[in-house]
């Protein structure tokens, strides 16, 4: 996620790092040099003088500004609906620390947590790094090694869903702890309710992940973004002369750059520049359950790659 500030008058024209131009940027020099070829031979392709009046540009840039305009929206609304989500997970993972340090292992001695408090919350912390590493696709194996224990480690790491797996750990252990009487049945039953939240998290980042937008309305806005910005230049040359080029390039850098910002979106929990931060996320909830926990070396945040927090 980008996290740079917002540059303000003339210097927001100018601004490069960040913006969607750096991905566009090869298709409107394409675009651009095509329209100055157009303006340089007049329109004419083979000795045959193409002539096209801006009507039906006009017409066909209204429908495709609403139909980027709905994939935007739509894009837009499963990123939002993902940093919602990993915002439930740092609300839940608190709340669960918090119950399983007051009512769990009540026979220890506060403020120290007992060693089965300790190994519970390392298992909360191990599912959010598990869930980051499971949407990206990634090995999770580093950062799970300090937090389970070596037999665990194992089971673990041969799991196909690895945060559903610390779940299903973390829900034997309650019931350990209830069969044990180191808990009460009604704290242990509020205990659980959070633990079906972070299944729904995870479930709900899952159907994010897993759910494209449908190829073949993304593939007819590809298609129609393309065509219209190519044959743009025809129907303009006639009447802007020189100028082509220039309008050519404004249409075709908000078009395009719809088109990619839609693309970026889509999935956001990848590490690309607008993806959402989920290592800085899981890093702020580990810190969190640590200090709760009275460590005092907690993880620091992630460094920003040209202004970029991942």
């Amino acid at each position: 996620m980008i996290v740079c500030q917002r540059p303000s008058g003339l210097r927001l024209f100018f601004t490069y790092r960040g913006s969607i131009l750096q991905q566009i940027k090869a298709k409107l020099l394409v675009t651009m040099l095509l329209a100055l070829a157009v303006t340089l031979t007049h329109g004419t392709l083979f000795r045959l003088k193409i002539t096209m009046t801006p009507v039906p540009f006009s017409l066909i840039g209204i429908a495709l500004a609403i139909f980027l305009g709905f994939r935007n929206s739509a894009s837009y609304d499963r990123y939002w609906e993902g940093r919602k989500l990993w915002g439930q997970l740092v609300i839940t993972s608190r709340n669960l620390c918090r119950q399983i340090l007051t009512f769990v292992d009540t026979g220890g001695t506060p403020p120290s947590p007992s060693p089965l408090q300790r190994k519970m919350v390392y298992r909360v912390i191990a599912f959010t790094h598990a869930l980051r590493h499971h949407l990206r696709e990634s090995c999770p194996k580093e950062d799970l090694a300090p937090l389970l224990p070596a037999n665990e480690r194992e089971r673990t790491d041969r799991a196909r869903n690895k945060p559903n797996f610390i779940l299903e750990s973390l829900g034997n252990e309650l019931r350990r702890c209830l069969a044990e009487k180191r808990t009460h049945p009604y704290f242990a039953a509020s205990l659980d309710q959070n633990l079906d939240s972070l299944a729904g998290i995870l479930g709900g980042c899952e159907r994010i992940k897993n759910t494209p937008i449908p190829f073949a309305y993304t593939l007819l806005v590809h298609r129609t973004a393309y065509l219209y910005c190519f044959l743009l230049p025809f129907g303009l040359v006639d009447s802007l002369g020189f100028m082509t080029p220039f309008v050519v390039g404004i249409i075709s850098y908000t078009f395009f750059g719809l088109d990619a910002l839609g693309d970026a979106l889509e999935q956001p929990f990848g590490l690309f520049p607008n993806d959402l931060p989920l290592t800085a996320i899981a890093l702020t909830i580990e810190g969190d359950l640590r200090e709760a926990l009275g460590e005092s070396d907690l993880p620091k945040p992630p460094p920003l790659v040209g202004d970029c927090l991942q």
